[in-house]
Formats: structure tokens, C-alpha cells, sequence
């Protein structure tokens, strides 16, 4: 594997008029009494902050974080953080994404969150993604690689299985430091370079199936089939809602 450096979320800065109308519009979504996933990455953090505001004006809401900077922030806002327990399941959860085709398949992971994203999107019954214009592809992999969260043991075998695959492999680091960067669950990720973008939905699922199957992989960046809609946001403020089909 070869060196690389932590890449950071560009979902535009929060004070992006396409990141505030995208959050703006989701606020919609949430009722009173919700039980609400968020997300990770500058679209979601505006959602956060504009639920904190409405949350300080009354409205009552129950939030399970993808992350421990989302969690700071969202106890920050006043919003009540809940852990996922059995018995909890959403109603909504609100993320972002770094990639969207149009089939709203999508490639996630650049912030590190990715596992825990999954998992609160499956414990919740709803799934909307945050995009600006920018985050549309034509087809996934064009502009930046897979993401896999492999455990530390496994790094090594993982790392060739991959190549065989035909993909390239980058090990994550830390831009502070050049170290190795450990994600919240303690474990590394790949940064996997295809030799092309995914031809189409069926392609990604077999590299999302096959880079499974290899021992030590805990998930991939691919959320395939799981949003139940896109809100892509536009520097002139207008939001598009594309459903899924």
C-alpha cells in the first residue's frame, strides 16, 4: 500500500447558500416528537444547527449522532442525543454524501463516519441525503476513490486482495501528522482508486460484494439503494428533490 493523506468533506461550507437551502428544506421533513439520525459532513452539520434552532423555540426531538463531532455539536444546539438501542428505531435520518449518480445510488466515507452511518441509516425508516450540485456524477468513482474500513490486523491481507481486484489501495493518514488515521471505531481505511468509474448500478454491486467478502472488511463507502431521496442544493438558493424512482 502507499502512503496518502486524510481527505476532509467538501460538501461546501456551511455558510454556503446551497448547503443552508438544502438544510433549510430538510427541516421540513422533521415533526415533533421525532427520533432523528444526523450525519456527518458540513451539509448535515447546517441541519444540525438549524434543528438546534427550532428545538430552542420548542420543538421536541431525539438525535442519535454518526459521529462524535456531530454529537458535540448537536448537544451544543440543544438537541438531546440518544444512544441506538434495540428498542429505538428513526424516523428520519438527514446526511450528506460525497457522490451522487442517478440512480441516487452513492459513494460515502470521505469524513471517516461511514460505519456508523450505515448502521444508523438502517435503524432508521427514512434516509435523505444533503447534496450541493457539485456532488453530482455521472457515474460513481469519477472524481475520488472508494473508501473500505478494514480492521488494523487485517490491513496487510486486505491491502493485496484489493489489488487483485484490480483497484488501487492508499492507506488513510492523518494530515496533521502523517500517521495512520484511526477511525472513531478504531480501525483504518483505504482509499481504493478504480481503474474506471462503476459502469453502472450492477457494477457497483459486485465491487461493493466482492470488496465485502475479503476478511478484515468492515464496510465500504458504497450506500447502494438506501436513500429514499436526494435534496440537491444551488448557489442561487433553489433545492432540487429527486425521489428515488
Amino acid at each position: 500500500m502507499t502512503g496518502g493523506t486524510n481527505v476532509a468533506p467538501s460538501s461546501g461550507d456551511v455558510d454556503d447558500p446551497a448547503v443552508q437551502a438544502v438544510a433549510e428544506r430538510a427541516q421540513g421533513l422533521v415533526a415533533d416528537g421525532a427520533r432523528i439520525g444526523l450525519g456527518s459532513g458540513r451539509a448535515a452539520q447546517a441541519f444540525v444547527a438549524g434543528l438546534g434552532a427550532r428545538v430552542r423555540k420548542g420543538l421536541r426531538v431525539v438525535g442519535v449522532a454518526t459521529s462524535e463531532a456531530t454529537a458535540r455539536l448537536a448537544r451544543a444546539s440543544g438537541i438531546e442525543i440518544a444512544e441506538l438501542r434495540e428498542d429505538l428505531e428513526l424516523d428520519l435520518v438527514v446526511d450528506g454524501a460525497d457522490q451522487v449518480a442517478p440512480d441516487l445510488d452513492v459513494l460515502k466515507g470521505r469524513g471517516g463516519s461511514m460505519v456508523r452511518e450505515r448502521i444508523v441509516a438502517a435503524a432508521s425508516r427514512r434516509q435523505v441525503l444533503l447534496v450541493g450540485r457539485e456532488k453530482l456524477v455521472g457515474r460513481l468513482g469519477e472524481r475520488c476513490p472508494v473508501p473500505i474500513e478494514v480492521l488494523p490486523f487485517g490491513v496487510g491481507l486486505v491491502g493485496r486482495r484489493v489489488r487483485a481486484l484490480g483497484l488501487q489501495p492508499t492507506l488513510r493518514r492523518d494530515a496533521t501528522d502523517g500517521r495512520p488515521l484511526v477511525t472513531e471505531n478504531g480501525n483504518l481505511t483505504l482509499d481504493c482508486k478504480l481503474p474506471e468509474p462503476l459502469a453502472d448500478g450492477c457494477a457497483a454491486r459486485e465491487l461493493e460484494q466482492a470488496l465485502l467478502a475479503i476478511p478484515g472488511v468492515l464496510d465500504t463507502g458504497l450506500f447502494l439503494g438506501t436513500a429514499e431521496r436526494v435534496l440537491v442544493g444551488y448557489p442561487d438558493g433553489r433545492v432540487d428533490e429527486r425521489p428515488r424512482r
